[in-house]
C-alpha cells in the first residue's frame, strides 16, 4: 500500500482505540454510580456488610453493667454514720431507694445488684485510679463511672496538692490502662465538687467543724472560721486548683470517643445543707448522693451531649 494509505490506516486505528477507551470509561462510570446509589445508610447487597453494621455506635445510652472508681464520695462516706463508708447509698452503684443510683436507674434494681461493682476507696487520689481501673476491668463492665481528684486538692497544705501536670499524667495513664483492657467500655467522668462552697456551707455548723479538726481536707477546712487574707488566699488556691483539675478531666475525656464528662455539672451544683452529711457537713448526704446520681444519669443517657 502507498504512504497515504498507511497514514489513513494508522489514523483509523487511533480512532478505534479512542472510541474503545471512551466506551470503557462510560461503562466504569455507570458501575461507580451504581455503587454510590446504595448510600452509606442504605442496605448493602446480601453478603456484603454495610458501613453502618461495621461501625459501632459512638455511645450506648443503655449499658448493661456498671463499675465505679474513685474516692470517699463514691463510697458514700459519712452519709449514714460518722467516719464510715456507706456504699449502699453511693450515687454510682448504691442500692438505696432514697438515692436511686446510676446503676439502678440504668439497669433496674435486680440487675444492678448482679451487674454493678464499686471499686472506689476512701482517701484515694488520682495516682490510685489506675489500680482501681485494673481491678474493675476484671468484671468487663460496659460503663465505668469515675469521680476522683478531690483528695489531690485536700492535702495538709496547698503546696502538698498534686501538681496539675502530674494529675493529667495520672489520669491519662488510668484512661490508657482502661482502653488497653476494655477497648469498648464507656466512661463517665464526674467533675470535682466546689470545695470552697462546701466549706462556706458547712462552717456554720459546730459539729461539722469539730469533725473537720480531725484532719478533714485541711487545705480548705483548716482554721475554718478565719477570714483573714492568708486563709482566704489558701482557700482560693485550693479552689483554683480544683478548677484546673476539672479542666484536665474534661480535656482528657474529650479525646476519647467513648468517654463523656458531666461538663462541670457536679462542680456547679450548689450543695445546700440538705445535701451535706450531718456528721461532717462536707461529704454528700443521702440527698446529696441522689443529686449526684441524677446528674450522672442525665449525662450518660443524653442522646446528643
Amino acid at each position: 500500500m502507498g504512504r497515504g494509505t498507511d497514514q489513513r490506516t494508522r489514523y483509523g486505528r487511533r480512532r478505534a482505540r479512542v472510541a474503545l477507551a471512551a466506551l470503557t470509561a462510560a461503562v466504569l462510570g455507570v458501575g461507580v454510580a451504581g455503587c454510590d446509589s446504595v448510600g452509606g445508610d442504605s442496605p448493602a447487597p446480601s453478603g456484603s456488610p454495610s458501613k453502618r453494621t461495621r461501625t459501632a455506635p459512638a455511645w450506648d445510652t443503655s449499658p448493661a453493667s456498671v463499675a465505679a472508681v474513685g474516692d470517699s464520695i463514691t463510697r458514700g462516706f459519712d452519709a449514714c454514720a460518722v467516719l464510715s463508708d456507706c456504699p449502699e447509698v453511693s450515687w454510682a452503684t448504691g442500692s438505696s431507694a432514697k438515692v436511686d443510683s446510676l446503676a439502678v436507674r440504668l439497669l433496674g434494681k435486680a440487675d444492678a445488684a448482679e451487674h454493678s461493682w464499686n471499686y472506689a476507696v476512701t482517701g484515694a487520689r488520682m495516682a490510685d485510679l489506675t489500680a482501681q481501673v485494673t481491678r474493675a476491668a476484671q468484671r468487663e463492665p460496659e460503663l465505668v463511672a469515675v469521680m476522683a481528684g478531690a483528695n489531690d486538692a485536700c492535702r495538709s497544705t496547698t503546696s502538698a496538692m498534686t501538681p496539675v501536670a502530674d494529675f493529667r499524667a495520672q489520669f491519662e495513664e488510668a484512661m490508657a490502662t482502661l482502653r488497653k483492657k476494655l477497648p469498648k467500655a464507656q466512661v463517665y467522668v464526674s467533675s470535682i465538687p466546689d470545695l470552697k462552697r462546701l466549706w462556706s456551707q458547712g462552717r456554720t455548723n459546730p459539729l461539722g467543724k469539730q469533725v473537720w479538726k480531725l484532719g478533714l481536707c485541711p487545705s480548705m477546712l483548716g482554721d475554718a472560721d478565719s477570714l483573714d487574707s492568708a486563709a482566704t488566699l489558701r482557700r482560693n488556691t485550693v479552689r483554683d486548683r480544683v478548677a484546673d483539675y476539672n479542666e484536665v478531666l474534661r480535656e482528657v475525656c474529650a479525646k476519647d470517643r467513648r468517654c463523656r464528662s458531666d461538663d462541670g455539672a457536679v462542680h456547679e451544683f450548689r450543695f445546700g445543707t440538705d445535701q451535706l452529711s450531718h456528721w461532717d457537713w462536707f461529704h454528700p448526704s443521702v440527698d446529696g448522693q441522689a443529686r449526684l446520681a441524677e446528674i450522672a444519669y442525665r449525662a450518660v443517657t443524653a442522646k446528643n451531649p
